[in-house]
């Protein structure tokens, strides 16, 4: 087992109508002024903004709003998010939302706390956050794990580059996590989300690291409560034990809980991140479900014995009596039929990827051959083509 780091300084408040109590957890940070930062227009819709203006009004806090958050958050609205932020005066955010508005949340803080770094510089790695603001989420998508993580996702779509970083700055202060809230997320992102929950456990399953019983067993747990609890809310919106499961499986899928003692780095994340890098409409969720499965047909001979582990231990294959290859080609083509029962694409053609761009997504993965993908198996430039040009004809 190697050393490791675990912080996860996150409060979490579960339950029905715990979003009521935002206007007092936001009084115990001696906030000033709030940013309201939010998505499209759904949010308004059911009345949970209005339920948030009017917890704020109660404990006397002033408040300001920015909504626009797209599905994969743009650079343009966190530099306005910044700007706004240093014009008002404003020293918490508020993120009601995802994913994406929770990293946007997370961008826009570290930009305000540091302002005489240009914030795409976190992104690319060239700096690092010393400071941030204080921020919380109401949480109303069960998916990217962001309210309990360290990471941060953001879109320049002047040259179509999405880059993540890690940060203890990036941590949120609380969250207020409600299943109820996500009773009216459609189908699809429903599926996205499971997709999602489930790859950010799968990916650190499969990373280096030896002896690591414990965090595997936990990690097991949680792969197969995101699958359960996914096709359960898919099947059915209001099935509240679905979307508690679902919603918890997500913050404890991204919060460090299940790589402890492995290396860490999310390989086909950084995949899907060139495909709806270049293909902004692309869903994460979908993205990963596309590329995952031909990214394990391409891998697993270089660790049999880990791949037969999940093959058992996930999804239930009898690996003591047949050929070990056998089974988690099975367990592989089990995973596939999942996604497919979630109406999820399993190949790139799916999410109308051209051909020609393929060649394009491996360099900027590679960084222009500059970068190879540590693993059980090192995947170089021409590895990464390779498994794109398998997602593409899978």
């Amino acid at each position: 087992m190697d050393n490791f780091f675990f912080h996860t300084p996150t409060k979490v408040y579960f339950g029905k109508d715990e979003e009521l109590k935002v206007g007092k957890l936001i009084r115990e940070y001696n906030a000033k002024k709030v940013l309201i930062h939010y998505g499209g227009g759904s949010q308004e819709k059911s009345g949970l903004l209005s339920k948030v203006r009017k917890c704020l009004k109660e404990e006397g806090i002033s408040y300001v709003e920015l909504g626009g958050v797209k599905p994969n958050p743009e650079l343009s609205l966190v530099r306005e998010g910044i700007k706004l932020c240093k014009e008002e005066g404003v020293d918490f955010i508020l993120a009601v939302g995802g994913g994406s508005v929770l990293d946007s949340t997370k961008d826009i803080a570290n930009g305000v706390a540091n302002p005489d770094v240009d914030v795409w510089e976190f992104s690319l790695g060239t700096k690092s956050p010393e400071k941030t603001l204080n921020k919380g989420v109401i949480l109303t998508l069960a998916a990217a794990g962001s309210e309990m993580s360290n990471s941060c996702v953001i879109t320049d779509l002047d040259n179509n580059d999405k880059r993540g970083y890690g940060s203890q700055m990036n941590r949120m202060d609380f969250a207020i996590m409600n299943p109820e809230l996500t009773y009216t997320v459609s189908k699809y992102q429903t599926a996205c989300g499971a997709v999602d929950i489930a790859m950010h456990t799968m990916e650190r399953y499969f990373c280096l690291g030896e002896d690591t019983y414990l965090t595997d067993s936990i990690a097991e747990a949680v792969m197969k409560s995101a699958i359960k609890s996914g096709m359960d809310a898919y099947n059915n919106p209001t099935d509240y034990a679905a979307r508690a499961n679902m919603m918890w499986a997500s913050s404890l899928a991204h919060n460090g809980l299940t790589q402890c003692g492995r290396t860490f780095l999310l390989t086909v994340h950084q995949f899907e991140h060139e495909v709806s890098g270049m293909y902004p409409d692309v869903a994460h969720g979908a993205g990963l479900a596309a590329l995952w499965c031909s990214w394990a047909r391409y891998v697993y001979k270089a660790s049999i014995d880990r791949f037969c582990q999940w093959a058992k231990n996930v999804w239930n294959v009898d690996t003591d009596f047949e050929h070990k290859e056998a089974c988690i080609e099975k367990a592989i083509n089990m995973q596939e039929d999942y996604y497919k029962k979630l109406g999820m694409p399993t190949n790139l053609k799916e999410l109308n990827v051209k051909e020609e761009d393929l060649e394009t997504l491996a360099l900027k993965c590679s960084r222009n051959k500059t970068r190879t993908l540590p693993g059980y198996m090192p995947l170089s430039y021409e590895n990464i083509l390779d498994i794109y040009k398998m997602a593409y004809n899978a």
